[in-house]
């Protein structure tokens, strides 16, 4: 039976803002935090988050935790950890925050759903972490884990929302299809899907997209000032890294087509102070391959011809690809950030390196590559020889089926007052 939550959100929800000739983006977390938590006084919290939970200069939970109307009693970790120092894939075990003194449970170890003994000491469940907008960034299939056992305790589950730093209009590749459903890709959308983290939240429930959440008592504190036009240079932020591998928004803006070399067996720039943003192998002639890319005039990109010797860096990459290798390639260069389309640019330099590759049969590392892909279609039609132009045509399907899916599930419409 779920239990009694006092809905005084609404009034928080319903809260708006006179317009001003320069948008102030006020986040979820900034509005819950300035009303001192007075929506849920008295309740014992959950909090799913990590370090990117900031309001101002201070983490949500160290604010929470400081309030005197709420009690936090527990912390839920994503993979790279409540105050992200885990690298990329290295579970994480049950721990104490030591700034909090709060019990911190590892969603990213031997379980990524929080138990009935998690949550025994419960009443609310909340979600703050920074998404980039990419399907495959594991902390939306944490939120839906998470969503799950809410639904399932009988735990109201509020999502504190933030922009997403990709922006709200881009969507991007095939639609991810059941049966390669997996922790990097969990939901049948593509793989950018230009929606924040509690649009996701609520299309996940009412269209069907994960089981058990038919009785989810699902809320969300909207982002005030933000519209679907504003990638994260327009927000007046500083970035705060949501993994160590995506150091800035220039990486987090490329990310989305670059991470597909995760797939294959050419580096991904892992090992490098400059991950995704420079892909190579030892047999890429760069010159040769840096004409060839920019000869594709890809929209918002430039790229120019690079030499790595991937490195073990401590919090980054351990053990990456051609580790102590010179490895030679290229990098991307951003000349307008508004224009670049990521995985239509990954597809261009998949294809670019093929056309090198000493055994184009051995080039992709099959099962990971159609993981991310979220399909074998982009896998078999690289190898079959179609053209990016082709490729990309043929999802053109999916991104306009899934546009119309999305479309009541939009908070953040231009017509829509702030």
């Amino acid at each position: 039976m779920l239990k009694y939550f006092p809905l005084l959100l609404i009034t928080l929800l319903l809260f708006s803002c006179a317009p001003e000739e320069e948008p102030v983006i006020i986040t979820g977390p900034d509005r819950f935090a300035e009303e001192d938590f007075t929506s849920i006084a008295g309740y014992r919290v959950g909090l799913v988050t990590n370090h990117t939970a900031t309001v101002g200069d201070e983490h949500i939970a160290d604010i929470m935790h400081q309030s005197d109307v709420i009690e936090l009693k527990a912390l839920f970790g994503p993979e790279h950890g409540i105050r992200g120092d885990a690298p990329a894939g290295a579970q994480i075990e049950d721990d104490v925050d030591e700034q909090t003194g709060v019990p911190v449970y590892s969603l990213y170890g031997d379980t990524r759903k929080p138990t009935p003994e998690m949550l025994e000491d419960v009443e609310i469940l909340i979600f703050d972490i920074q998404d980039i907008g990419a399907r495959f960034y594991t902390y939306i299939s944490t939120m839906g884990y998470a969503m799950q056992a809410a639904a399932e305790e009988g735990i109201p589950f509020i999502v504190l929302d933030r922009p997403n730093p990709l922006g709200g209009e881009l969507v991007e590749g095939f639609t991810l299809e059941e049966e390669f459903a997996s922790f990097v890709g969990m939901y049948p959308i593509p793989v950018v899907h230009g929606m924040t983290v509690a649009e996701l939240a609520e299309m996940i429930v009412a269209a069907d997209m994960l089981e058990g959440l038919d009785r989810l008592d699902l809320h969300i504190i909207e982002v005030l000032g933000w519209d679907r036009t504003m990638l994260w240079t327009d927000l007046e932020r500083d970035w705060i890294p949501p993994s160590p591998n995506i150091p800035d928004f220039e990486t987090a803006l490329i990310y989305p087509g670059a991470c597909f070399f995760e797939g294959t067996i050419a580096s991904e720039g892992r090992g490098t102070q400059q991950p995704f943003k420079q892909v190579g192998a030892p047999w890429i002639d760069a010159e040769q391959l840096a004409d060839d890319m920019n000869e594709r005039n890809l929209p918002g990109l430039e790229f120019e011809p690079v030499s790595f010797t991937p490195e073990s860096i401590e919090g980054m990459a351990v053990n990456p690809k051609f580790e102590g290798e010179e490895v030679h390639g290229v990098r991307y260069v951003i000349t307008d950030m508004q224009s670049v389309r990521p995985v239509e640019a990954g597809v261009h330099l998949l294809h670019a390196f093929l056309q090198q590759a000493p055994d184009r049969e051995d080039f992709f590392i099959e099962d990971r590559f159609i993981r991310l892909a979220g399909t074998a279609q982009l896998h078999n039609m690289l190898l079959d020889g179609y053209s990016p132009e082709d490729i990309i045509a043929n999802w053109s399907d999916d991104v306009e089926n899934f546009k119309s899916l999305r479309e009541p599930y939009l908070h953040y419409n231009e017509d829509m007052p702030l």
